[in-house]
């Protein structure tokens, strides 16, 4: 899945859709929901650099502000 920017008003939904999950009980839905919200660049880099590129790119977080700030090749260096 291609990663894209979004407004704060699409982040706004994104995460009040997880919110009305967790309160229906479905956590991995709210979870999957939730990581197609781009990470901000500066927790991308803080989680790379604590748990790895892997933890990253295995779990489906949408990247798009940190390749926009640091590269598309970031999490290889």
């Amino acid at each position: 899945m291609e990663h894209r920017l979004m407004s704060e008003e699409e982040k706004v939904e994104i995460f009040m859709e997880a919110h009305r999950l967790r309160k229906e009980g479905k956590e991995d839905e709210a979870g999957a929901v939730q990581r197609t919200a781009p990470v901000p660049a500066f927790l991308a880099k803080v989680f790379k650099e604590k748990v790895g590129a892997d933890f990253l790119i295995q779990g489906g977080w949408n990247l798009a502000e940190a390749n926009a700030e640091y590269g598309s090749d970031w999490l290889n260096h």
